[in-house]
């Protein structure tokens, strides 16, 4: 049965996502399947209720929030299946971009959209939006990519267009709806207007209102219906499931930086270089430059540039099947990129490292920007397409604009080739002067992106944020066909109301999100829930974004003196935001701008008064070896009774001392596990730390554990490690550090840091951790070393060091 909260807690964590706006939820329910969702869309209906769809919540222009029911669908619709040999994959909304490419990655395949959030941006997402990205074009975007998908439409009517009667189907559980759409179909034909606006429109990317080409692409209504709620944005009803066509994963690559004296040499260039097959052309303003170079390690091209004036680059980048293919459009492309107009040499190159600091360059934009923005002010995000002929004076008019309103600081980069182009703004939406100064510039906007015969939206959605300007980009027959389209689909008006049409001239002024300053870690956040996939409880309570969130919603509730809130949300906050959080660091490595939610969470932890607990953790620092020894003997002793006396035993204890203080046993754990020893070599080449997790917990499936095992490899490779003396004593400090034990973390980094950095030979040996949060809590360990001690990770150390020395002789077809 679908789960409902009317928490304050969790609505106020669901209200953010990562656009500007805010509404908080009356409601959020987590079905779990099709039939539940079509019960709540039947319930929504006849309660009048507004009803919106979130999975990733990586949208940015307010689509994801609403002051109704909020239906969170990633917990429950991750599936993944692909299909003919990855020619084909169905997927759910809740699985990310990645988790889809990733399933597909040994067939050679990927799907077509390739949106720069796809770590955290779901399947539903990709559908509701019409995703697209960086080198996919309109090409391969949701909409020419799509084969099927399941739907369900507001009336609980569940409709699968991949099925060979779905028109047939389509017409006799919804025969107003499919009369409706072949209605449309005839008149939107029969306009020759319509059809040019469309054809126009639909030639550059464009996110814009519905998706009436489709009316003039399909012939039968479930054909049409199904690429109408491509981009609906959950207006028109919810996909369940969606199939895909993939296309070809190139692997190879080779990737410069093109940088210009000025924007109008760039974009001179930018037919020509269209013509040579470049996969990806990424444009980069002055602004931009300034700020990668100002970087406190910039790339090499930027580094060796003089002082960035009017430049302006293009980050390019071929790609093929193997290394001959991106070799000959590189031959076939050199007397083209040799004649460029640029202020340096064009070198391309094919190295991992170089191209990875090439595309930090572009990709790092936002992290800069919306990292060094004033604590207290929203980061906006946005996107326009224009014809590319138009481009360089959209550019530079735009550029103008920024200066005219008070925006210094906005950069602009983007799709090149597409004519798409993104900017960034920060403001402070409190005060009544800067929502006025908004406004102007989005008018202002407006005008500038209409007049060269643009789209205000070519990749993020209509959300609120234009919906005030649908009417005015499509003229007034076309809006009056996508109001229809809406009444037909969605008769009671209950699907995400205000997103895509509005009536409101004012809605992108309204529901705007404030941040009011908090501290270091809550006030560099922009809320685009990159961190969310990462973290290990975003299914069982919050993840980092939302703990962030309720920070900040502690501090307006404060702000405001509403006490009864603040109580509540301290109260539930304690368990679901402190307790629950792993620290494990793997936020940060997913954060744009680099927030470890963990460290919040510690030093959140570190504040209570735990004074009994901090001395049994202080104590154990001290004697560590002593500790795991009879925790592993605890477990053993547990593993040898019958279960119903171990599970006594350990009850009684959580009752008298605390849930937690004492865990609760299992069955399932396993017995205790053998004492970390020390191991000496002649030639090591690492100081292998094996975690003292295994000196606690036995293996589980009755194997020799992973120290063993790992031994063993490096013993059959012939590569030698050593493994330190009092190793037995020694720990990552994570248990301490994670609990806010401060106290217990020093006396422990006191003990670990000398050994390590003699075992090391002062930094010239590598440390291996077989743990991930282990080689996390080493390296922080480590930091303050006088020299540098790198810490790998085991696997990375066997893929790198060891397995070129090993003979693979029953290889698993996957460990997923």
């Amino acid at each position: 049965m679908t789960t409902t909260s009317t928490r304050a807690l969790d609505r106020l964590a669901a209200a953010h996502d990562a656009s500007h706006y805010l509404l908080v939820p009356a409601e959020v329910a987590t079905p779990r399947d099709v039939g539940e969702v079509a019960a709540l869309l039947r319930s929504a209906t006849e309660r009048g209720l507004p009803l919106t769809f979130r999975s990733g919540g990586t949208s940015l222009s307010g689509q994801g929030v609403t002051d109704g029911l909020l239906a969170d669908t990633r917990r429950h619709f991750r599936h993944v299946e692909v299909l003919d040999d990855g020619a084909r994959v169905r997927a759910q909304p809740g699985a990310t971009v990645r988790q889809v490419n990733a399933r597909l990655a040994r067939h050679g395949r990927k799907l077509g959209p390739d949106p720069a959030s796809e770590i955290a941006c779901t399947v539903g997402g990709v559908v509701a939006n019409n995703s697209s990205g960086m080198a996919c074009g309109t090409e391969h975007n949701t909409y020419r990519t799509l084969d099927s998908l399941v739907a369900v439409l507001p009336s609980g009517t569940v409709v699968d267009t991949g099925a060979p009667d779905a028109d047939a189907r389509l017409r006799a559980a919804e025969p107003e709806l499919y009369a409706g759409l072949a209605a449309l179909r005839d008149r939107v034909r029969g306009n020759p207007e319509s059809v040019r606006v469309i054809r126009r429109q639909f030639a550059i990317k464009n996110t814009m209102g519905y998706g009436v080409n489709a009316y003039l692409d399909h012939d039968e209504p479930a054909d049409i219906l199904a690429h109408l709620l491509i981009g609906s944005e959950g207006t028109l009803g919810f996909v369940a499931e969606a199939t895909f066509r993939t296309v070809a994963a190139l692997p190879h690559a080779a990737t410069g930086l093109a940088v210009f004296p000025t924007l109008a040499a760039a974009t001179a260039a930018l037919p020509a270089l269209t013509g040579a097959g470049l996969a990806t052309i990424e444009l980069m303003d002055a602004t931009s430059l300034r700020l990668a170079q100002a970087e406190r390690d910039p790339a090499a091209a930027l580094a060796a540039l003089p002082p960035v004036a009017e430049h302006a680059a293009f980050l390019v980048e071929f790609l093929g099947a193997d290394e001959a293919a991106v070799a000959a459009a590189r031959a076939a492309a050199e007397p083209l990129l040799a004649d460029l107009d640029v202020v340096a040499p064009l070198a391309l190159t094919g190295d991992a490292r170089e191209r990875a600091a090439l595309w930090q360059v572009r990709k790092g934009l936002y992290t800069m920007v919306a990292g060094a923005r004033p604590a207290g002010t929203t980061a906006l995000l946005e996107d326009i397409a224009v014809p590319v002929p138009a481009l360089l004076d959209t550019c530079e008019r735009l550029t103008a604009l920024f200066a005219e309103h008070g925006y210094p600081e906005s950069v602009i980069f983007g799709h090149a080739k597409d004519g798409n182009i993104h900017f960034m703004l920060s403001e402070r939406f409190e005060e009544p002067a800067a929502l006025d100064r908004y406004r102007r510039f989005t008018d202002d906007l407006v005008d500038l992106v209409l007049g060269n015969d643009g789209t205000l939206k070519a990749e993020h959605g209509t959300g609120r944020i234009m919906a005030p300007f649908v009417r005015r980009q499509y003229g007034d027959e076309l809006y009056e066909v996508m109001r229809e389209t809406k009444r037909l689909c969605d008769p009671a008006g209950v699907l995400n109301p205000g997103v895509v049409l509005t009536d409101r001239a004012d809605a992108h002024l309204r529901d705007i999100k404030r941040a009011p300053a908090v501290e270091e870690e809550v006030d560099r956040c922009v809320e685009c829930g990159f961190c969310e996939p990462a973290c290990p409880s975003r299914d069982l309570t919050l993840t980092p974004r939302q703990r962030i969130a309720l920070r900040r919603e502690a501090r307006a509730a404060e702000e405001a003196g509403d006490t009864a809130l603040l109580a509540e949300l301290e109260r539930d906050y304690a368990y679901d935001g402190v307790d629950t959080c792993a620290v494990d660091g793997m936020c940060q490595v997913a954060c744009p701008v680099r927030i470890n939610t963990g460290d919040l969470v510690r030093r959140l932890r570190a504040e209570r008064p735990r004074p009994l607990e901090r001395a049994g953790w202080n104590l154990a620092a001290g004697h560590w070896a002593g500790a795991a020894r009879a925790g592993g003997a605890a477990l053993s002793l547990a593993a040898a009774l019958p279960t119903p006396l171990a599970t006594a035993a350990t009850a009684a204890g959580r009752a008298l001392l605390g849930a937690d203080t004492v865990p609760a046993h299992h069955p399932g754990l396993p017995g205790g596990g053998d004492r970390r020893r020390p191991r000496a070599a002649e030639r090591p080449v690492a100081v292998y730390v094996p975690s003292c997790t295994g000196a606690v917990f036995g293996p589980g499936d009755g194997g020799d554990g992973v120290t063993a095992a790992f031994l063993e490899l490096c013993d059959r490779a012939g590569v030698q490690v050593t493994v330190p003396e009092g190793i037995d004593a020694m720990c990552c400090g994570t248990p301490w550090k994670s609990k806010g034990h401060d106290r217990g973390h020093r006396r422990m980094a006191d003990r670990v840091r000398p050994a390590l950095w003699a075992a090391t030979r002062e930094g010239e040996l590598p440390v291996v951790s077989d743990a991930a949060s282990c080689t996390e809590g080493l390296a922080g360990l480590l930091d303050e070393l006088p020299g540098p001690v790198r810490v790998v990770d085991a696997v990375a150390f066997v893929h790198d060091t060891l397995l070129d020395r090993l003979t693979v002789t029953a290889p698993l077809p996957s460990l997923a």
